[in-house]
């Protein structure tokens, strides 16, 4: 085990040597504020209006304000760099965070506070997606033997630290506030936002001479549009809407069950699952392409998602969540070295921050029809619903890999 986390680090400790390693815990740091926000605001809603209900809604405002502009600041990263307009936004947004907590705690209608929320969403800095655009760029500028290795082994680390930050995130939301208080998280966001994601703004891979040359050289809005990378996007909705509707039937099975505490552990077991298979995707042979893998890989999901409709326990589910995290992770990495690989000339940004949204899309639908069916129908019904995200996502690989056939030479890369 040792020796493969070893082979699989090697790949990035290369890159390292190219944009510093400080640089990749700043980009972790970086991503906490908005893992933290959304359940920060429930909880804080919750406490200061006395609401299940508001502050369902309010956080649920959050995510539907990341959708809305998500793929709009990586463009204006695209056209204008990355520098000002995470500057910009992390200014911007620090201050929404800090209002909301006073909008929340303060004598005005739930209207205006979901208005706040929606800004708080609409104005996240995209760390993610942007640091994925970078590490991309960076990859372009080394002279290594086989770059498409090095690009896979960074999209899974990339995937890897997304899932981290979202499994650990929530949970640092619930320390601070019962060490603190329920607004203390979100006060705490605003703080990490400032700090760390201006530190992301103002590292010197904000502004690399292949952005500069890419600038010029920058193919139209349109070329997002090509079939490969709409495939893609198809992908990360279908992984959003798995991610979802697993948490919010999950949390109907442990209500049901009578152990509500382990749904964080139980999630988590997915997480971590998914988190060691994504770094590992590097290790994988040339000839198992990556348009096979995308089949393969939510094929064990799917396995994993069938296995936890007939859980009957916290053990069982465990297991089915620790293979449906074995599918999950390697996928979502797959999926996104083909975005890269397909990204128009100077629009990565912009690509990756549109598969960013369709996760977010996917997984705040998913969360609210299988919360209402997990309501009406229980949690035997609702757990069906990862089962059929599940599928989309195989037959979004399907289509890819049929489509790969169909090009010249069968790439699975080409736009």
């Amino acid at each position: 085990m040792t020796a493969t986390t070893t082979t699989a680090a090697r790949p990035i400790r290369e890159l390292a040597g190219t944009v510093g390693f400080w640089y990749f815990a700043i980009a972790l740091i970086a991503r906490l504020p908005y893992a933290m926000i959304v359940v920060g605001v429930l909880t804080m809603v919750v406490d200061a209006r006395g609401s299940l209900a508001v502050g369902g809604l309010t956080s649920a405002m959050v995510g539907l304000g990341t959708i809305a502009t998500g793929p709009l600041i990586g463009a204006a990263a695209d056209r204008y760099g990355q520098r000002p307009v995470l500057l910009i936004a992390a200014a911007v947004q620090s201050a929404v965070l800090l209002a909301l907590v006073a909008v929340a705690y303060g004598d005005t209608p739930d209207s205006v506070l979901l208005l706040v929320s929606v800004l708080a969403g609409a104005t996240a800095p995209q760390v993610s997606p942007l640091s994925r655009a970078r590490l991309v760029a960076a990859i372009d500028r080394m002279h290594v033997p086989d770059r498409g290795r090095l690009q896979e082994s960074t999209m899974g680390y990339e995937s890897a630290v997304d899932e981290i930050v979202f499994v650990f995130g929530p949970v640092l939301v619930g320390v601070v506030a019962i060490a603190l208080d329920p607004a203390a998280p979100v006060v705490a966001a605003a703080a990490l936002t400032i700090l760390f994601v201006a530190a992301f703004a103002l590292h010197p891979t904000a502004r690399t001479p292949v952005h500069a040359d890419a600038v010029r050289r920058r193919e139209p809005a349109r070329a997002v549009l090509r079939p490969g990378i709409l495939l893609a996007a198809a992908g990360t909705f279908a992984t959003g809407l798995f991610f979802g509707a697993m948490l919010t039937s999950l949390t109907a099975f442990t209500a049901e069950g009578g152990f509500p505490e382990q749904t964080g552990i139980l999630y988590g077991v997915m997480g971590i699952g998914s988190a060691v298979l994504a770094l590992g995707v590097g290790l994988l042979p040339r000839r198992f392409p990556l348009a096979w893998r995308w089949v393969a890989f939510t094929a064990v999901l799917v396995v994993g998602a069938v296995w936890a409709t007939s859980a009957t326990g916290a053990m069982s589910m465990g297991f089915a969540l620790a293979l449906a995290g074995c599918g999950i992770g390697p996928t979502l990495a797959t999926v996104y070295a083909l975005a890269a690989a397909r990204s128009p000339r100077g629009r990565e940004s912009t690509v990756m921050t549109i598969l960013g949204s369709s996760v977010v899309v996917g997984q705040a639908l998913a969360a609210m029809l299988v919360g209402m069916l997990g309501e009406s129908a229980g949690a035997g019904t609702a757990l069906w619903a990862p089962v059929i995200a599940a599928v989309l996502l195989l037959g979004a690989g399907l289509a890819n890999l049929q489509r790969s056939r169909r090009l010249p030479g069968g790439t699975a890369v080409a736009p």
